[in-house]
């Protein structure tokens, strides 16, 4: 298959050594196309210039914030002459608060964007097309996000309290108490609790506030020393208004500050209910989360006769719905916390056919017992530095059917490449929209091994 272009071009080199770039500079520049994080690419004086905040075919005037070699990286400060696609940013904090980058693009540009990146990366890293693309998954624009972390910082030469997001590229803290991705009920806590931390009388041991929604929400208070009795008092109160959990995390594991009704949520269309505590990974999109399960399910046709592999499988997300189908599923992990998490929500939901098992997934799995009978379906969920030992071990197991999730499309391209040399077709892809608003692709990928497609 011939090799597509990614469409990403590099200035040439050669010439006079320019003059090294001042912090600070300004340039006035015409964006040609968006890169894969978002950020706009333009080309002057044989430099490649990155531009956040601008949109392809927009030209602005740009501040440099850093240079190394050709490339520069520039925040746009002054719209010349916009893209016929910008949109108003929904979002007052918008061009500050580093969380949402794409807000000026429009949901299907988004979209697009996010297509071309996966489709580019197979194609650069893997020289793989599949068979099929899968529209994407999608959910609402905004309103989705179930977790968040709020800094928070005492500056002690001003003597108060920042409560908010990081601001983009930098350590600075944007004063923010609205949130217009967060789901309703944390959109309500974050509303009122700047007001709360500024009025503790010992501000100075807070870390940062976490926050939380499942089955219930939860507020979660890392702090740096013991917080004083009035301040915990009034935290507690604070939850009771917003009817949440109040969880508490010194120098151990965060703890509950009174027995409750555990923290989790639910997958609603296979009656189950996953518990966790603060702390463990969670998908952030819930209506994303059971599109992309109820997806899996369906790529990877899982029969009820046979034994399925879930890898990096946490809580069992993937896991439980699985041993529904089939005859047996084994879902290993590398954190033991997680395997223990996974064990207790197999039990709960009563699927004696499930389980989990501890394993350094970044090392050869040919001594774990689970291994020997092999399986003919995998499903792997990787953090972003991907699972290339794992994939170079797929043919051993006899896998007939590998469905890669993945958070990373670079990684994800990588394994595929190494999945073709075992024999493997891409038969299907797509994108999954669990972060709008952003840049952040997740993907799905279907691999099956033999001549004929399915």
């Amino acid at each position: 298959m011939a090799r597509r272009t990614t469409g990403l071009r590099f200035q040439p080199s050669g010439g006079a050594r320019s003059a090294p770039l001042q912090v600070g500079r300004k340039q006035v520049l015409t964006i040609e196309r968006l890169a894969h994080d978002g950020r706009g690419i333009a080309f002057v004086d044989g430099r490649t210039w990155f531009v956040s905040g601008a949109l392809a075919g927009e030209q602005v005037e740009a501040r440099v914030l850093g240079a190394r070699n050709r490339i520069v990286d520039a925040r746009a400060e002054r719209l010349l002459a916009a893209s016929p696609l910008r949109r108003a940013e929904p979002c007052a904090h918008a061009g500050r608060c580093g969380g949402c980058t794409l807000q000026a693009l429009p949901h299907a540009e988004q979209l697009a964007l996010k297509q071309r990146t996966l489709a580019e990366q197979l194609a650069r890293f893997a020289d793989l097309a599949p068979q099929e693309w899968a529209p994407p998954l999608v959910g609402p624009e905004f309103g989705y996000r179930r977790r968040a972390r709020i800094a928070v910082r005492w500056d002690a030469a001003a003597g108060r309290l920042e409560v908010g997001f990081r601001a983009a590229a930098s350590q600075s803290i944007v004063a923010i108490d609205d949130c217009p991705v967060l789901v309703r009920p944390l959109q309500s806590i974050l509303r009122a609790l700047p007001a709360l931390l500024h009025g503790l009388a010992r501000p100075q041991a807070l870390g940062h506030v976490e926050l939380f929604h499942g089955n219930t929400s939860a507020i979660l208070v890392r702090h740096t020393a013991p917080l004083a009795d009035n301040d915990l008092q009034r935290l507690r109160a604070f939850c009771r208004e917003q009817a949440a959990q109040l969880w508490l995390q010194g120098k151990g594991e965060p703890q509950a500050d009174a027995p409750e009704a555990p923290l989790g949520y639910r997958l609603e269309p296979w009656g189950l209910e996953l518990h966790y505590r603060p702390g463990d990974f969670v998908q952030v999109n819930a209506v994303v989360n059971e599109a992309m399960v109820a997806q899996a399910l369906d790529w990877l046709a899982p029969q009820p006769g046979e034994r399925v592999l879930d890898l990096f499988s946490g809580l069992g997300n993937f896991a439980l719905p699985l041993a529904q189908r089939s005859r047996e599923v084994v879902a290993v992990e590398g954190v033991a916390a997680m395997v223990e998490r996974g064990r207790e929500n197999a039990a709960g939901n009563g699927l004696d056919n499930l389980h989990f098992c501890l394993a350094d997934l970044s090392n050869p799995l040919a001594e774990a017992p689970w291994m020997a009978a092999g399986f003919p379906a995998v499903l792997l969920d990787p953090p972003r530095d991907g699972a290339l030992e794992v994939v170079r071990q797929m043919g051993a197991l006899g896998a007939e059917r590998v469905l890669y999730v993945s958070c990373n499309p670079a990684t994800l391209a990588r394994d595929a490449a190494e999945l073709a040399r075992q024999g493997y077709r891409l038969r299907r892809a797509g994108i999954l929209d669990m972060f709008p608003q952003t840049a952040h692709v997740e993907a799905m990928a279907l691999f099956e091994r033999g001549p004929a497609a399915r």
